[in-house]
């Protein structure tokens, strides 16, 4: 047993994670956390000097991924052989300005959410343990316009931008569940909230608006550091909890603190809701569910 800033994680001894996004911040806290307990551990990041740059000590490989590319998700997929124990959709985007992915996808829906449900659905049938994708409680300010997913028609707004795909991930999750249940599969899939953190997300480029110093402010007062935002995805990842649970920490509205399973918005317990964006999430990556329904019971 190794004990991770009040996370008890088991032996990983002879298991494997993939970590999006594990160069830096949340990514990489929970990657070193996962090599101490034994995991052999693939950082899936953009450059393989930008893996290099994390220093993470353990069994550890470095693989390139951009998830604003689905040639390169594409490419990662075909090329993995062996199982995956354990997948933690980590990496996101936050930008100020309109950006686009390969594909011309919004960025942070394209990344944040497209990325991983693409990523995800091709590695699939090698996964056998936990899925699971970091959201946030952005999602509860959430207003997800199926009719204009990628802003083209739409004034930009970055922040509903964001708080859209992190509610995209929460639907994601729900709906990825439902689909591993119906197939029989003892995969489960989960999400977590890691609370304000101080990571690179908040960190931009380009000039300065009033409320980036308010925002700045508040980082500075309230926000914990990785190692502790890392708590939630990792009770997430090992916890004896039901798939489509919701992780996140227990104090300051869910900002600080231990984790616990909390509560999503509404909206994004709806079902209807996560079989839609399932559908237009295939239909914009041309990557569906790969498992077959398990047959009926006699």
């Amino acid at each position: 047993m190794t004990t991770f800033h009040g996370v008890d994680l088991p032996d990983l001894s002879g298991t494997t994670a993939v970590v999006t996004g594990a160069n830096s911040g949340i990514g990489r806290s929970v990657s070193r956390a996962l090599t101490a307990a034994g995991a052999r551990v693939v950082l899936a990041v953009r450059s393989i000097e930008r893996g290099r740059s994390a220093g993470i000590a353990g069994d550890t490989q470095i693989r390139e991924l951009d998830l604003g590319s689905l040639e390169s998700i594409r490419t990662f997929a075909a090329d993995w052989d062996g199982p995956i124990d354990l997948l933690i959709n980590n990496a996101g985007v936050s930008a100020p300005t309109l950006a686009r992915t390969t594909e011309g996808f919004e960025a942070k829906f394209g990344v944040n959410h497209l990325g991983h449900f693409a990523l995800t659905n091709l590695l699939l049938p090698h996964i056998t343990g936990r899925i699971v994708t970091v959201a946030s409680q952005a999602e509860r300010f959430a207003q997800l316009d199926f009719q204009d997913l990628n802003w083209e028609r739409r004034p930009y707004q970055p922040t509903r931008a964001y708080n859209d795909s992190k509610f995209a991930n929460l639907l994601f999750t729900a709906e990825l569940q439902r689909r591993l249940t119906a197939a029989g599969s003892s995969v489960r899939a989960n999400a977590a909230h890691p609370g304000l953190v101080a990571t690179n997300i908040y960190h931009h480029e380009g000039p300065r608006r009033p409320m980036d110093l308010v925002w700045r402010a508040v980082i500075a007062l309230l926000a914990q550091d990785a190692d502790h935002g890392a708590r939630p995805v990792l009770y997430a990842a090992v916890a004896d909890i039901p798939g489509n649970s919701f992780a996140g920490p227990r104090h300051l509205a869910h900002m600080r603190g231990a984790p616990e399973l909390i509560d999503r918005s509404e909206p994004a317990q709806d079902q209807d809701l996560a079989r839609r964006l399932w559908a237009a999430s295939e239909h914009l990556t041309g990557i569906g569910f790969p498992l077959p329904a398990a047959p009926a019971q006699r």
